[in-house]
């Protein structure tokens, strides 16, 4: 059989050809063309002269030409060309850089740079050296000779096997600043042997998304969105090279830790969130092994049992919600984890210490004593009321399951209340701010209460100034 042979037409005539008939949309078994999704950046690649692949065609012994690959491609030239279609206001790269056609005092023909933005536009509205570009642009062509049509069918079955781009696929597309660097995460040993994505899952880049997920969830909750596109669009005008390189190194720390009987935690649908998790748990300055042991008793123990503030388990918090995705779901999932974690962490700590027969170094009176230049047994003396109202004000301004709460915390919220006795000032309110606004704290207390006190400070101030 003879190979096809190459025609290469001005865009102008190949759509009169169909127009007329002569090269058919047609064909018995095409489907039906699917022009809308594609339509803007085609006309953007025409005027800006950019590459179209081939449009393939049968032909039959009568000369007649049927289009086997590159329906929707053709319908959306004639949409655009004959069917009064505006460009919608979502196309990408709608600026459009040409040469415009002047004449100077002498009616000597100039060229001018000219910009045209074609968001919102007909063809009929294009300049007229645009609509020149349009027609004049050299479409390609690729014709299958002496078609029957079993032929034709049979090349329309051949060129069609193929998926188009999934939401994740083209999400990926809007995030070229970073593309390389998540390349080379996926390729470390983490996802290559410490999670169930499938082979399915990988290919339609599920992996892509965890680390993109990871990355938002992390450091830029506050622009977190359930939509793929613009979450990577977002981490590639946000997310920074040490932010990657920060994810490069939990991997690998975790790709030590993460054994057979617990990598199924980190699916699809929820390794981003243990991925952060892990990230707050860095904070603590255990060992990693910790982390490891924490999900075995999550998954064969908490999960099945344990209850957030609302009576739910983990897996039912979705349930008032119409996606896993939604930020008020996976900001629940997070603090019923930490709270998990941390609960684990700290009694796993005073276990261990009580089976070595020691005490605590440091009793919180003493740290109180220390960080706040106060007397030791005049702490002491009133420990029962720091501790209750403590209580009170972690009740009335802080949510359950927040890892403020954590025990671990307690000695520096102490100090916290105490210094707000000594400054004779209110914590209440900013309170519900630190707590809704910070998320991971420091594991030394005298840090944790340093960072606080600053916050606070801070806050009285712009306060103070918003108010003046």
């Amino acid at each position: 059989m003879a190979r096809p042979r190459k025609q290469t037409y001005p865009l102008e005539t190949y759509l009169n050809y169909n127009k007329d008939g002569d090269i058919s949309n047609n064909a018995d078994t095409q489907r039906k063309p699917a022009w809308k999704a594609i339509i803007n950046g085609l006309i953007v690649t025409i005027l800006t002269d950019d590459y179209i692949p081939p449009i393939i065609l049968a032909e039959e012994a009568d000369s007649q030409l049927n289009i086997v690959d590159g329906g929707s491609r053709t319908a959306a030239f004639m949409m655009f060309r004959y069917g009064n279609y505006k460009i919608s206001s979502s196309v990408e790269d709608s600026r459009i850089f040409y040469k415009k056609k002047l004449k100077d005092e002498n009616e000597n023909i100039i060229w001018e740079d000219a910009v045209f933005d074609i968001k919102g536009k007909t063809y009929d509205q294009l300049p007229d050296e645009l609509k020149k570009k349009f027609n004049g642009y050299q479409l390609e062509t690729v014709i299958h000779e002496n078609c029957s049509r079993n032929r034709t069918a049979r090349y329309i079955k051949r060129y069609n096997e193929h998926s188009s781009m999934n939401t994740n696929q083209k999400a990926f597309t809007y995030i070229d600043k970073f593309a390389k660097r998540i390349r080379k995460l996926m390729d470390s040993s983490f996802f290559i042997d410490c999670n169930v994505c499938s082979e399915s899952d990988i290919e339609k880049g599920a992996i892509e998304r965890i680390i993109v997920e990871t990355i938002m969830c992390t450091h830029h909750f506050e622009g977190w969105s359930k939509e793929a596109r613009k979450l990577f669009q977002y981490i590639n005008d946000n997310g920074t090279e040490k932010e990657f390189d920060l994810l490069e190194e939990h991997l690998n720390r975790l790709g030590k830790v993460i054994t057979d009987d617990i990598k199924d935690i980190f699916n699809k649908k929820d390794s981003f969130i243990f991925l952060t998790l892990f990230e707050r748990f860095t904070e603590s300055g255990m060992s990693d092994i910790k982390f490891a042991d924490f999900l075995r008793e999550f998954k064969f123990s908490y999960r099945l049992a344990e209850r957030n503030s609302k009576g739910l388990l983990f897996d039912e918090i979705k349930q008032n919600s119409n996606s896993t995705k939604d930020r008020q779901v996976i900001a629940g999932k997070l603090d019923m984890l930490e709270r998990l974690m941390n609960d684990f962490l700290y009694h796993e700590k005073e276990k261990s210490s009580l089976n070595k027969g020691k005490t605590c170094l440091h009793r919180v009176e003493k740290f109180i004593a220390e960080t706040l230049g106060m007397d030791e047994g005049e702490v002491e003396e009133d420990m029962d009321i720091y501790n209750e109202d403590l209580d009170g004000l972690l009740e009335n301004t802080v949510k359950l399951g927040s890892g403020l709460r954590s025990d671990e915390n307690r000695p520096s919220l102490l100090a916290m209340v105490v210094y707000s006795y000594k400054n004779d000032v209110f914590l209440d309110d900013w309170m519900k701010y630190y707590a809704a606004v910070n998320h991971t704290y420091f594991a030394d207390q005298r840090k944790n209460f340093i960072h606080m006190k600053q916050e606070f400070e801070q806050y009285c101030t712009d306060k103070c100034e918003k108010n003046f």
